[in-house]
């Protein structure tokens, strides 16, 4: 059975305005998203510390920030199947809520040691899942030509990662270790009852009578789900890596305080989540296979340049913001292909899958990062991994992402309607 959209139902043509409504829908879903990655971000400021207390290893320190990382992203596959059966309304709310338990655990006990730190980041990872449930809640609210523009407005709630990054060490300062935590899990419980009173599903939803394992089965042989999550793996998954791992990187690396790190981190993450939205606004006129063939090749560009550990000022900083700025903008044209060419009611397994794999791109970079610094004493090697890799998606983009949506014709299954050109 297929969901009905108030883009699909003729309420809102090409050329005609987006309800207010629909703006609101899209505001409430980019709050929960920032919210629950807020969450999800949690440890990787205080990786730092954790390393320094415990007496952990660089492995360690990786793999205490990756295992929120891989969790939130494999659990987005179940999730964005369970959003086309329930919807955002009920999902939303029981995702937020259900990542408040993990939280308090972190912060009142679970600390003290690497285990109960892996513990607490395990289902810390839930938080991440929430990106499963705004796709295709958003999506569903506005047109095709719109799709770009608000998908990447719901995907700047990546900036979470920037209020973690800002006030995670802050607050630990200024109150203990389990500040941060008691006041993140607060906001989770009042976006989850905001989230309970005021969230709606689009109009003429009907939930899918398949099962789940079928509409994933469905979902796996499209080939936008292939090509948008190996693109989203490397735009999405490399600025998850460097999120997490780049105060670890600018403190060993350089040499730089914790604050000083954080504050750097945070300034990368920012630009990338401004970018987001512009990527796929740029989508919305020119198609995302061109946005994400810039993007790629500035990320070659600038992890090849950083590869040889420049001074930060100014080169070493100009290639990480060059970094930031194409990840986010390749990130929002991945999903604005995922929108322009997936049925409409197949969009939250689509989704599911495509973010499970931009989320386990962000999981080995940190671990491959701390491995081959423990083994070399440079962080040269893993740059040149990245910039090899961006290379292999840049070639994969130019002569892949070029096929027919997955009816064959360029046209929504949902809506009969003809698709924007997407490609190069």
């Amino acid at each position: 059975m297929i969901k009905v959209s108030m883009a699909d139902s003729g309420r809102t043509g090409p050329g005609a305005p987006v309800p207010g409504r629909a703006w609101l829908m899209l505001a409430l879903a980019t709050a929960g998203f920032a919210v629950n990655f807020w969450a999800w971000a949690l440890l990787s400021p205080l990786g730092p510390r954790f390393k320094d207390g415990l007496d952990l290893s660089s492995f360690e320190q990786s793999l205490l920030v990756a295992v929120p990382v891989v969790v939130g992203s494999l659990g987005r596959i179940p999730v964005g199947a369970l959003t086309d059966r329930f919807g955002g309304r009920v999902m939303f709310p029981i995702v937020s809520a259900a990542t408040i338990m993990p939280v308090l655990h972190l912060g009142l006990a679970g600390h003290s040691s690497l285990g109960a730190l892996l513990v607490g980041g395990f289902f810390l990872g839930i938080g991440g899942t929430a990106f499963a449930v705004g796709v295709p809640l958003v999506n569903a609210w506005f047109p095709p030509e719109r799709r770009g523009l608000a998908i990447g407005v719901f995907g700047a709630g990546m900036g979470g990662t920037a209020i973690s990054a800002l006030t995670t060490v802050k607050l630990v300062d200024a109150g203990s270790m389990s500040t941060p935590f008691l006041l993140t899990a607060a906001v989770l419980a009042a976006y989850a009852a905001a989230a309970a009173l005021l969230l709606r599903d689009a109009p003429g939803r009907t939930a899918p009578t398949e099962s789940a394992a079928s509409r994933l089965s469905a979902a796996l042989r499209l080939p936008i789900t292939w090509q948008a999550s190996a693109l989203y793996a490397v735009a999405f998954g490399g600025y998850v890596a460097f999120s997490v791992y780049l105060p670890t990187y600018l403190k060993t690396g350089y040499g730089l305080a914790q604050a000083d790190a954080a504050n750097r981190m945070a300034g990368f993450v920012v630009l990338a989540v401004a970018m987001r939205p512009f990527g796929g606004w740029l989508s919305d006129r020119i198609g995302p296979v061109r946005v994400l063939a810039g993007s790629l090749a500035t990320v070659v560009a600038g992890a090849a340049t950083q590869a040889f550990t420049p001074a930060l000022a100014p080169v070493g900083t100009l290639a990480f913001l060059a970094m930031a700025a194409a990840l986010g903008a390749g990130s929002g044209a991945a999903f604005a292909l995922v929108a322009l060419r997936t049925p409409a009611d197949q969009v939250g397994s689509v989704t599911g899958v495509v973010g499970a794999a931009g989320g386990l791109g962000g999981f080995l970079p940190p671990l491959v990062m701390g491995s081959l610094f423990g083994l070399f004493d440079s962080y040269a090697m893993g740059l040149v991994l990245l910039a090899t890799v961006s290379a292999g998606a840049l070639a994969f983009t130019l002569t892949a992402v070029h096929a027919p949506s997955p009816d064959g014709a360029g046209k929504s299954r949902a809506s009969g309607q003809r698709e924007p050109r997407t490609a190069a």
